[in-house]
């Protein structure tokens, strides 16, 4: 399954089915492009997409059913 920020933003088509996939994580950027400058926004949109890609390969690897405990 793709993630939010696997999407094409410049795709209508792919636009609408991410937000209809994820219409919480869509109202969050919307309200934070309004508040953010565009550069601002957009060096945070490919901050949470880098962030994204590094940290989903890990959990989809797991091979233990169990949470570590200390």
């Amino acid at each position: 399954m793709k993630s939010f920020y696997d999407y094409n933003r410049n795709n209508p088509e792919e636009r609408r089915e991410r937000n209809l996939l994820y219409p919480e994580m869509a109202k969050f950027h919307i309200a934070l492009r309004e508040e953010l400058g565009e550069e601002e926004y957009q060096q945070f949109y490919r901050a949470e997409k880098e962030a994204n890609r590094r940290v989903a390969p890990a959990l989809l690897n797991q091979t233990n059913s169990r949470w570590a405990t200390v």
